[in-house]
């Protein structure tokens, strides 16, 4: 859907160019949107580079694991209707750690390995179950302590303290996630 939103966008766009005779425009904003692109991609991919790989010798090292067993207990009470043990703990868990630490890109996967696993104890094939919906409010709100993508972005456009966002990023995604699961659970517990 949203794929057809941009796309109509961009067809409208284009017309619109064509129509006012200003072929001179759309191509002069092709050719720089091409490059501001790969200049934001050179800027940011070393930051992005460097947490991942960070991530990843933290996944192989076990640390991500025993941060894992330490989210356990939190986890049961927040998802009781999973079974104890079930694998879909343990994805939930490891998402949520990779949110904390800013990398959207490296908690990807675990979200739909985790949603996959939950749907496999799910009763309803055709719902979502309610575990299936306070993960997904979980891993949309999730507190990040370092927001890696936006002091990236802040790096590129020179700013002169790109960390200063960090306690705003901490409070703002605290009280957001506080709020998701308190809406979550005044309505799952509405429909039970």
């Amino acid at each position: 859907m949203v794929n057809k939103i941009w796309g109509s966008f961009i067809i409208i766009g284009i017309i619109f160019c064509i129509i006012n005779n200003k072929i001179d425009v759309l191509n002069k904003v092709i050719l720089e949107s091409g490059k501001t692109s790969l200049d934001m991609i050179i800027k940011i991919f070393p930051v992005m580079a460097l947490w991942l790989g960070i991530m990843n010798i933290a996944l192989l090292s076990g640390l991500i694991d025993k941060l894992a067993k330490f989210l356990y207990p939190i986890l049961r009470v927040v998802f009781k209707d999973i079974p104890k043990n079930h694998e879909s703990l343990s994805y939930i868990a490891s998402n949520i750690i990779t949110n904390v630490f800013g990398l959207g890109n490296a908690s990807t996967p675990f979200g739909l390995k985790a949603m996959k696993s939950l749907q496999e104890i799910n009763p309803k094939k055709d719902t979502a179950s309610r575990s299936m919906i306070t993960f997904l409010v979980i891993n949309t709100s999730c507190i990040t302590l370092v927001p890696t993508t936006v002091i990236s972005l802040r790096m590129y456009h020179n700013s002169s303290n790109p960390n200063e966002i960090i306690l705003a990023c901490i409070i703002a995604t605290f009280i957001s996630l506080v709020g998701g699961l308190i809406i979550d659970y005044m309505i799952g517990r509405k429909y039970r």
